[in-house]
């Protein structure tokens, strides 16, 4: 199978990467089938080839991730939303659901402990009231 990927290159820390289609089980910097752009993480600075990324998709080359925004990014294929993301997303808002649960509880919890620590004080001074009223 075909993958387009990148390769990196330049110097260490500062890296730069090759748009390239190559075989999915050749090494991430091996000698490529075709170099198709390239992409400058630090300047967001972006060159495809785009006949010839068409003419590979065309062939069934497949994108990695990182690819696939890129490419999303230049126009040359649509957006989709993956079910991996979708399934993210729902736990993402089922997580947020439970710690907001779990947040109202626990404000709950102290608001009751609040007021039973209120009636706690307020019953405790009542009596020493009544004795203060008898012995005068």
């Amino acid at each position: 199978m075909i993958k387009l990927r990148l390769k990196r290159f330049g110097k260490k820390r500062e890296a730069s990467f090759r748009l390239v289609a190559t075989n999915s089980t050749s090494r991430r910097d091996g000698r490529p089938l075709e170099e198709l752009g390239f992409y400058n993480p630090r300047t967001k600075e972006t060159r495809l080839d785009t006949e010839a990324i068409r003419a590979r998709l065309s062939q069934g080359a497949q994108p990695t991730d990182t690819v696939r925004s890129l490419l999303e990014k230049g126009g040359l294929i649509t957006k989709t939303v993956r079910p991996a993301e979708i399934v993210g997303k729902q736990k993402q808002a089922e997580a947020r659901e439970a710690a907001a649960a779990e947040a109202r509880k626990a404000e709950a919890e102290a608001k009751a402990a609040a007021e039973a620590a209120k009636a706690e004080a307020a019953a405790a001074t009542a009596p020493a009231a009544e004795e203060a009223s008898a012995e005068a």
